[in-house]
């Protein structure tokens, strides 16, 4: 799915990472989007029911675990992620526990931070890597 817009001229280095998280949750739920419209699904209430199994806390978190535990992120992406991490957003979705939304907020502020520094191929592989894992979690055959 290549073919996102650039991103707006922002000083991403000077944005806190609720604001990279703000502009990496857009960005991958749109990817998601894209994806399950290209499977050739159309109907709106299976493409939310489905688009919800790659953006739920839950699979988001477990999806960065994973590549963290494999290698798969820089140590410059580790950082992002971390900050994303330890962000206090004050407010947790009454659905899941503290941990979990904050590691799926490193995950999002990650994708924030790849995205506005115009890093679009290599946010496509961690895109492509979480929704990989995720995948194998629910035991789907790519």
């Amino acid at each position: 799915m290549s073919h996102m817009k650039l991103p707006p001229k922002v000083e991403y280095r000077q944005l806190n990472s609720l604001a990279l998280a703000y502009m990496g949750d857009a960005v991958y739920d749109v990817y998601i989007r894209g994806r399950l419209l290209e499977s050739g699904k159309t109907r709106p209430n299976k493409l939310h029911v489905e688009a919800t199994r790659y953006v739920s806390a839950k699979a988001q978190a477990a999806a960065l675990k994973e590549m963290i535990d494999g290698g798969f992120l820089s140590e410059q992406e580790l950082e992002v992620a971390r900050r994303g991490r330890n962000a206090k957003s004050g407010t947790v979705p009454k659905n899941t526990d503290v941990q979990t939304y904050r590691h799926s907020t490193a995950l999002e502020a990650l994708i924030g931070w790849l995205y506005l520094a115009n890093e679009h191929k290599r946010m496509e592989e961690l895109i492509e890597q979480a929704i990989a894992v995720i995948e194998k979690e629910r035991g789907v055959i790519s």
